[in-house]
């Protein structure tokens, strides 16, 4: 079980770390904050405060915003409008892996 929660907890750092790569243009500030919330989910599963199925919520929730990031990303240009749709998902995320911790 243990096991298979640090498995899961290393592919959300996968996925922070490669979404860092995207090269048609740069987001910084999401970027740092994926990477961020990322290891958060970590954390929580080396303490224990996240079940197995929490992590797989909140692990589900990065992949959705790579994923969205990646779209935005495809045509070269990131817009203000995107880039604002971007952190309001990531504020959401945030706030989730927040009270899946706490709860």
């Amino acid at each position: 079980m243990y096991k298979s929660l640090l498995i899961i907890a290393a592919s959300v750092l996968t996925v922070s770390f490669s979404a860092g790569s995207a090269a048609a243009q740069s987001t910084p500030g999401a970027d740092w904050r994926q990477h961020n919330q990322a290891e958060r989910i970590f954390n929580g599963v080396q303490n224990g405060s996240l079940t197995l199925r929490e992590t797989g919520h909140l692990v589900r929730g990065q992949a959705r915003i790579h994923n969205q990031e990646r779209r935005f990303k495809a045509d070269g240009v990131v817009t203000p409008r995107e880039r604002a749709r971007m952190h309001r998902t990531l504020n959401r995320q945030s706030r989730r892996i927040y009270r899946r911790k706490h709860n």
